[in-house]
């Protein structure tokens, strides 16, 4: 499924106009980015969590040359899927 899919079921279920479902499906993305941007959970009830995890630092190696690269320390994005989800 693509953003343009999400963006069509809304407009289905709603009998919102397309365009505005668009608008309407990116600002919650916009939303969702800029809460993960700045560290926060995002928790959706019956969907699942967003977290924002530290990554540590480590080392690489390049599978052509073997050479060795430092991976530089960062964050990733972790989904907890909820209990309906799991099913």
């Amino acid at each position: 499924m693509i953003k343009l899919d999400i963006v069509n079921r809304v407009s289905e279920k709603t009998g919102v106009p397309k365009i505005k479902a668009e608008v309407a499906v990116d600002a919650l993305f916009n939303a969702m980015k800029d809460a993960m941007q700045r560290g926060e959970r995002i928790e959706l009830r019956g969907f699942g969590v967003f977290v924002v995890k530290p990554r540590k630092r480590g080392i690489g190696r390049n599978p052509r040359t073997g050479e060795v690269t430092d991976i530089p320390p960062g964050k990733t994005i972790r989904f907890k899927p909820g209990k309906e989800l799991q099913q």
